[in-house]
């Protein structure tokens, strides 16, 4: 099983969202970045878990994990031309663009923001956060993969 951290903005999709929908599960669709489409295409599985994270908002931050329950598959939305996600040039029979199912965990006991974060890989430059993307100055990355010990550390921030 692997681990994952998948950003949203709360205002367009966020962690109470998922946790409404009709079994707790949604497509991930909408990503755009070719790396962020190889992840959900190639390497996430069904098990793997993910942190939710919400971005672009007053305090950004891990608010709820999920897990993968279908692994990528193509993303329908870019051959809807009604669709926010359209993209014209990307073929059904050679889908450029892929999604996942995610499927609702449960809610951080608390948000764990991403000052916090970055302040603790600061404070621990050998540390594992430390190799973390989501610190990394001008990652915008909306999906990264999360080892085994960051999960586990992030975790024990609650």
């Amino acid at each position: 099983m692997a681990h994952w951290l998948m950003k949203s903005e709360p205002d367009a999709f966020g962690i109470d969202d998922l946790a409404s929908r009709p079994g707790q599960t949604e497509p991930w669709d909408g990503v755009r970045n070719y790396q962020a489409r190889n992840m959900m295409r190639d390497e996430m599985k069904v098990g793997d878990q993910v942190f939710f994270y919400h971005s672009n908002c007053k305090e950004p931050g891990i608010v709820g994990i999920a897990q993968v329950v279908r692994e990528g598959y193509p993303d329908h939305t870019a051959f809807d031309p009604n669709a926010n996600y359209h993209d014209p040039k990307s073929d059904p029979n050679n889908p450029r663009w892929f999604m996942v199912d995610l499927k609702y965990v449960r809610h951080t006991k608390r948000t764990i923001t991403l000052a916090e974060l970055k302040a603790l890989a600061a404070d621990h430059p050998a540390g594992p956060l430390a190799h973390l993307p989501l610190v990394r100055r001008g990652n915008r990355l909306s999906i990264m993969p999360v080892t085994d010990e960051q999960w586990r550390l992030i975790l024990d921030l609650e």
